[in-house]
């Protein structure tokens, strides 16, 4: 990663000259003070997005209760079904909100969350609140695919670094307090769980349509590629199931490598397809993004780093209620500060990032989660000792995150032409969200 310093200057947030048009013409387009509040509206969306991936797990013991016929395979698609929607239509969505405009994507993805969230909450029975959560996932791809991209394209180049900073603490940080919020709300009924979300997706929506700026490629006139948007979906869904069903499938039966190697095929022609630069359509994938190594690898870094800290946040909740006996409601609140470290050096790391070089800082992060991870692994016993085992791994992992989720953001920021906004920064979301699903 430290070649990344190489490639991502920091003058790309310094230099006036190097700012797009678009960008300038955003500086217009938005009143300096009203900013802050473009940043809290699409900022309150992603967490949202972020915070139902993770706040479901705690609610599956009192969805069983009500619903007593269900099963454990029935009710993991709880959480899977929304998981699967939400990587696989990220960079169709975002591909598409390039064309025909990235706030009107964000707000129907707002509205289509709040409304999802309302009918999870009236589920009358698991299939269909695993239908609602299907629906969910749809809102919650359109309005991540584009929440960087309008940020990027209201705010100042020179501002960058704070944005990307508090951009990634609102995912990072909310993914991370779900247990805590979850276990609070179960103890008045897993409905509130969705419920909960209904205010802020609503508040989210109407300060959006009133607040945010349509930005496009206006040079464009073709359409996404069909095809290719079908194959992306079907491919990243597939590898997305086969990955969470392997545990239950096993990782060598025909099923699982069916789906994973179905899935690699599937994306695989979706690149092909991509490559042809077709007259009649916009492919699907933006091959020359690929092309800039900061971008190709903070990617990469972004899915990798997602498959160890989704590992190691689950893993910690399941120590403290598994072994140590916690309660769900006292192993979410003891999980506290990590999400309070990971929001605090997000904004922090950003800085530090924007003056000595993303690959650097984000290196370092990786440094802290993995002392993070070793520390519960040699200190954490049978024996409960929150203090001593377990708040130290989780301050050291929290500075990681905070450390490197921003940076690999700004990373691939530093790279993206303005008409490409939202499908770069799509790509960077579905690396995460494959991460967090292996």
């Amino acid at each position: 990663m430290t070649q990344l310093t190489e490639d991502f200057a920091i003058e790309s947030f310094a230099d006036e000259e190097s700012v797009p048009v678009e960008m300038i013409e955003a500086e217009q387009a938005y009143r300096p003070e009203i900013l802050g509040r473009v940043l809290a509206v699409v900022a309150a969306a992603v967490a949202l997005a972020s915070l139902d991936m993770f706040i479901v797990n705690i609610a599956f013991p009192a969805i069983e209760a009500d619903f007593p016929g269900s099963s454990i395979g029935s009710l993991s698609w709880v959480l899977n079904g929304y998981v699967i929607v939400f990587a696989a239509m990220l960079m169709p969505f975002g591909r598409l909100a390039d064309r025909i405009g990235r706030k009107r994507v964000f707000t129907t993805g707002v509205l289509i969350f709040c409304l999802a969230s309302g009918a999870c909450a009236a589920a009358w029975s698991v299939e269909t609140l695993i239908a609602f959560r299907v629906v969910q996932g749809v809102g919650a791809a359109m309005l991540m695919s584009t929440s960087l991209a309008l940020l990027l394209h209201a705010f100042p180049a020179e501002r960058w670094p704070v944005v990307i900073g508090v951009w990634a603490a609102a995912g990072g940080a909310a993914g991370a307090l779900g247990p805590p919020i979850g276990g609070l709300l179960v103890e008045i009924s897993w409905r509130w769980v969705f419920l909960v979300n209904l205010p802020l997706s609503l508040g989210a929506w109407y300060f959006g349509t009133r607040l945010l700026v349509e930005s496009r490629d206006r040079d464009e006139t073709r359409w996404p590629d069909p095809l290719g948007m079908i194959l992306m979906i079907l491919g990243i869904g597939v590898l997305c199931w086969g990955l969470v069903e392997a545990p239950d499938n096993g990782w060598g039966s025909a099923q699982t490598l069916l789906a994973i190697l179905g899935g690699v095929a599937m994306l695989g022609l979706t690149f092909l397809r991509s490559r042809r630069r077709a007259d009649r359509w916009i492919p699907t994938l933006d091959v020359d993004l690929f092309k800039a190594r900061p971008f190709a690898m903070a990617s990469l870094a972004a899915l990798v780093f997602m498959v160890a800290f989704a590992a190691i946040l689950l893993g910690g909740v399941l120590f403290l209620t598994g072994v140590w006996g916690y309660s769900v409601l006292k192993a979410g609140l003891a999980f506290f500060p990590g999400p309070a470290m990971a929001g605090i050096f997000s904004v922090i790391g950003s800085r530090i990032g924007a003056r000595f070089g993303t690959g650097p800082v984000a290196a370092t992060g990786c440094v802290f989660l993995i002392l993070g991870g070793l520390w519960w692994f040699f200190q954490m016993g049978d024996v409960p000792n929150y203090l001593t085992e377990n708040l130290p791994g989780q301050i050291l992992v929290g500075i990681g995150v905070g450390l490197v989720l921003p940076n690999v953001a700004a990373a691939v920021a530093s790279t993206l032409p303005p008409g490409s906004l939202a499908t770069g920064t799509a790509v960077l979301s579905a690396s995460r969200q494959v991460g967090a699903a292996l």
